[in-house]
């Protein structure tokens, strides 16, 4: 069976663009959902790694490929078996399995005093025998490690902790523990299963068979860098039959890497040279990418006789993998693959867009009426902004918690204006710098190069006056609500999140916000 490969390419390509650019941007609350307001129902981000797998993954089954799960603890037997003479330098680069053994701990009468003692009671005869059985049957794995405190909290009618106080003095048996390793290895690349998976099935399904794995493989690097970890995953798969070739990997090579925008392919003789596959038949498989060129995507090569026959497999097997962190740096253009596997150990920068969304009134009007009261506040002192002191410009009418509340817009100084200049700025976020800014020439730059924040000095000191109106309607109270001077986001009523914070300040990027606001309402509740 041979792929058409430009058939395959175009309808892998039409599927995945499809799949990886639609999809809801707002997921559909839950019934449950009044009941939580502070919830956000949004399209959650996938990790670049795990969205690389889920795209191979349906890649692979597409182009007829069964998903199998290779073992991952492989002895060292099988290394030599595939690797032969070549087998010491590979184990060189694995993690060996190791354990702690277990104790045997014997009861003489210094530990059973010491027990007493903790315990502040003697230890009966009855006692002392069931204690004895049970370390006996840790020492045999009849009872688990993470049983035995359990256990003997039983034995001894005690608090678990207090257990763990007396395996702690009085047998330092436990502490003195060192691992011991075994012969069991953790797989360094899917070769190891490949043949332990292909040797158990070949002959039990029809041919040819295609296999696929995508998953962990460990190597015991001599240190993690931008472009190695200790611990990848590798996609790879297999084909097996009388009639593969190596031409098998080339089709397997152009149809697999077609759905993420792989065009042209050149395939060059690998020099490693791998002792499991066939002289001249390793091969790296490169690719042209519209953004990065040509680069090294996979390898490939027909399995060695002398390997297959170890195993007993009767037929020819091409392998190909490739490694997912390598692919997911290319699609999402990173430099390191440390960062992009681990982000949450790296400082993330965040866009002026990303902080814009995490400044936000600090309180708001929690009804409809509430909200009503803020817009009608805003919409009267921008109305009025000018008008002399004193002055007083009713701004609405209405309930507010079962009471008839009527509020004011007012300015009760001589000669003063009703709203301070600063009423009128607004918050934009500026190359990582919070901003409140008017709308002046000197500020221009700001306003046109920035993210605005959608929030006004006005707008927030009107929230804010809504929501202590509301409150205070609530208990009966009538309420005065005055903004002065600004010169921290919380005296305009605004709060900028914890972690956009911690960027800012991070960056020695500044928060700006300070400014004459003097703006001042005040409610009734009429007879």
């Amino acid at each position: 069976m041979r792929f058409d490969v430009e058939e395959f390419r175009k309808r892998a390509r039409d599927d995945f663009e499809r799949a990886w650019h639609e999809g809801p941007s707002v997921l559909t609350p839950p019934a449950s959902a009044g009941r939580y307001p502070r919830l956000s129902y949004r399209r959650a981000a996938p990790h670049p790694v795990f969205e690389i797998v889920a795209r191979l993954r349906a890649t692979y089954l597409s182009m007829g490929f069964d998903e199998y799960v290779n073992p991952l603890i492989v002895d060292e037997q099988d290394i030599y078996r595939q690797f032969g003479p070549e087998a010491m330098a590979v184990l060189d680069r694995v993690f060996y399995l190791g354990g702690l053994p277990r104790p045997n701990i014997g009861i003489a009468r210094k530990q059973l005093d010491e027990i007493a003692a903790i315990l502040g009671s003697g230890i009966s005869a009855e006692t002392e025998e069931q204690l004895r059985e049970t370390l006996h049957a840790y020492k045999k794995a009849t009872i688990d490690g993470d049983e035995l405190t359990h256990e003997l909290a039983t034995v001894l009618s005690a608090d678990d902790a207090l257990v763990v106080h007396i395996l702690d003095q009085v047998f330092p048996e436990f502490r003195e523990l060192a691992p011991e390793s075994s012969r069991s290895t953790l797989r360094s690349h899917m070769t190891s299963g490949w043949f332990i998976t292909l040797g158990a099935v070949w002959e039990r399904l029809p041919m040819p068979i295609r296999m696929f794995s995508v998953d962990r493989c460990f190597r015991r690097e001599q240190e993690e860098g931008p472009t190695r970890l200790m611990t990848y995953h590798s996609a790879s798969c297999v084909v097996a039959g009388d009639d593969v070739t190596n031409e098998e990997g080339k089709a397997v090579s152009e149809a697999l890497l077609s759905a993420f925008g792989f065009t042209d392919f050149e395939f060059r003789p690998d020099e490693k040279r791998s002792k499991y596959y066939m002289p001249d038949s390793q091969t790296e498989v490169y690719a042209r990418h519209p953004v990065h060129g040509w680069v090294e995507v996979a390898t490939f090569g027909m399995y060695s006789p002398s390997a297959l026959a170890g195993y007993g497999i009767g037929v020819p097997v091409m392998n190909l993998g490739l490694g997912v962190e390598r692919l997911a740096m290319l699609v999402y253009q990173a430099d390191d693959v440390r960062q992009l596997t681990h982000p949450q150990f790296f400082p993330q920068a965040l866009s002026d867009r990303a902080i814009a969304g995490a400044v936000r009134p600090k309180e708001e009007p929690a009804t409809p009426e509430g909200r009503a009261l803020a817009a009608a506040v805003e919409a009267t002192a921008r109305e009025h902004a000018a008008a002399p002191g004193p002055c007083s410009f009713q701004a609405w009418e209405g309930t507010l918690g079962g009471r008839r509340v009527e509020v004011f817009v007012e300015e009760t100084e001589s000669g003063a204006k009703l709203c301070g200049p600063a009423c009128a700025n607004e918050i934009f976020v500026h190359d990582g710098s919070v901003l409140g800014v008017p709308d002046t020439e000197k500020w221009a730059h700001v306003r046109s190069e920035g993210v605005s924040t959608g929030i006004t000095y006005l707008a927030a000191a009107a929230a804010l006056a809504a929501a202590r109106i509301e409150e205070a309607a609530r208990c009966g109270a009538p309420a005065r609500v005055q903004v002065k001077m600004a010169k921290l986001p919380s005296d305009i009523n605004v709060k900028i999140e914890e972690y956009a914070m911690r960027f800012i300040t991070d960056n020695n990027k500044k928060v700006d916000v300070r400014g004459p606001v003097f703006l001042s309402v005040r409610s009734v509740l009429p007879e």
